[in-house]
């Protein structure tokens, strides 16, 4: 037994087995398919809007496509899933899955069809759609669901937020500074940490800098890298944390805890936290008086002051006043006040879609440029969010039954339409007015294109955008 390794007595289940990688109940269903079931065709959409916006930022689909289904199944994992579904209750598809192994390498006879990455999609409007491509896998298309939609719905619910929240900075920064130089740097993601797992770090990381270039959460400049050809797409600065503030000895060391930031970082930015003990004493008497001359000779770059606690609506506006009052203010364009281009402001601690609009707001009801501010944004941004934030589903609309397609589709009574489902093989066109709409495959008016293009067929991906394509659609 290797050190740090317990001994349980029980050989490891293999969490990446593709297998495995569904909810149990779809251990069952080829076994419940109407005899004769050739082809299964569904497709992936939003339905609600969030309150905010009632399109969708697609992105994320070709992480998946990546990590997961260019891999081909092995007999080793189907003899792994056979072990874990005997012992959990529910039947499995032996036979299926080693038709996969024997007749087709491995690869996944699926195709699956995708608008493309970086897309803003109105809501109620198909995104994916996936079929088996050899009849005798019919039940395949509907296996994949659990691990499809978890690959959709995240990291494009992350990516519309994130490009919302951008766009309604870039909008405040125009109507305050004349112009939105800096945009891309004002929502900076500090979401790491209050992420489930590395790999959500990484996919809503990388969803996050589809709309913006600052981050904290290194590890999704990390999958931008791998997964998008992104040589480096996000950016960071020093900064402080309350241990190395606190550690110089309490209150009566903060001083000197500031003056070596000062020291340690002479050129460029750096930010500090400064509320650790009296958050406007640090202000005025601190980067405002003692350490003021410091701050003003800086050859390049400017000082980052970031309170982190209270109400961020009425803190902001109080701490840029505080910091005018020492460094004092300019006049924008647009007849706003900015701080001396040597120091800014970066609020963290708080920030939502929400409350995001109430500080911009509060900013420009007090005649304060936006521009004297960035926002940092963690929960709110990688983990304040849901499949039901824009009602992502995926659902059946088609099957192919002893030669004849027919429509497969659900219209609850109990839900009043509001969970009825689509029909049919499905496209994507843009109508004569330019407006997305989805219809049935064999209704596309000729001459029209469907903006559904095949991404993956049988083990291939087919299609690959890097990040900068992608950033170029939404600009």
């Amino acid at each position: 037994m290797k050190p740090n390794q317990a001994n349980f007595g029980l050989p490891p289940f293999n969490p990446n087995n593709f297998l495995l990688n569904t909810d149990s109940y779809k251990a069952s269903h080829y076994l419940q398919y109407k005899p004769g079931t050739e082809y299964v065709s569904s497709y992936i959409e939003a339905r609600n809007p969030d309150g905010d916006t009632d399109s969708t930022l697609f992105f994320g689909l070709q992480m998946f496509l990546m990590q997961y289904l260019s891999k081909p199944i092995t007999k080793a994992d189907v003899d792994e899933a056979e072990a874990f579904w005997s012992a959990h209750g529910e039947p499995f598809n032996r036979e299926g899955w080693m038709y996969i192994v024997d007749h087709l390498d491995g690869h996944l006879p699926l195709r699956i069809e995708a608008v493309k990455e970086g897309t803003l999609l109105p809501i109620k409007n198909v995104q994916v759609q996936v079929v088996n491509t050899d009849p005798t896998c019919f039940w395949l298309t509907s296996y994949i669901e659990t691990a499809l939609l978890r690959a959709i719905w995240y990291p494009t619910t992350v990516a519309t937020k994130s490009h919302a929240n951008v766009a309604l900075i870039r909008q405040a920064l125009i109507e305050t500074d004349g112009d939105d130089a800096g945009y891309e740097f004002k929502l900076h993601d500090f979401g790491a940490r209050g992420t489930t797992s590395l790999e959500q770090a990484g996919i809503g990381g990388c969803a996050h800098l589809v709309a913006s270039q600052g981050t904290d959460t290194a590890i999704g400049a990390v999958y931008a890298r791998n997964f998008y050809g992104a040589d480096m797409a996000g950016f960071s600065i020093p900064a402080t944390e309350h241990s190395t503030m606190t550690s110089w000895g309490g209150e009566a060391g903060e001083l000197e805890a500031m003056r070596n930031v000062l020291h340690q970082y002479p050129d460029g930015i750096v930010a500090c936290v400064s509320d650790s003990y009296d958050l406007f004493k640090a202000i005025g008497e601190y980067w405002g008086d003692q350490l003021k001359d410091e701050v003003l000779s800086r050859h390049e770059g400017f000082l980052v002051v970031r309170p982190d606690s209270g109400d961020p609506v009425e803190i902001v506006p109080q701490v840029i006043e505080a910091l005018g009052t020492k460094f004092g203010f300019e006049t924008t364009a647009k007849g706003y006040k900015i701080l001396n281009p040597k120091v800014r402001v970066i609020q963290g601690d708080g920030i939502t879609s929400e409350s995001l609009k109430a500080i911009l707001n509060a900013l420009i009801n007090r005649g304060l440029a936006i521009g004297n501010i960035a926002f940092g944004m963690g929960g709110g941004l990688l983990q304040k969010v849901d499949r039901d934030t824009f009602g992502y589903a995926m659902k059946a609309s088609a099957a192919q039954i002893d030669g004849s397609w027919i429509d497969v589709f659900k219209d609850p009574v109990t839900a009043k339409g509001s969970k009825t489902s689509k029909k049919g093989r499905l496209a994507l066109i843009k109508t004569e007015a330019g407006k997305y709409q989805t219809v049935r495959a064999k209704e596309v008016p000729p001459g029209t294109e469907n903006l559904l293009e095949t991404v993956y067929e049988n083990g291939t991906i087919t299609r690959f955008q890097t990040l900068e394509e992608i950033r170029s659609l939404i600009q």
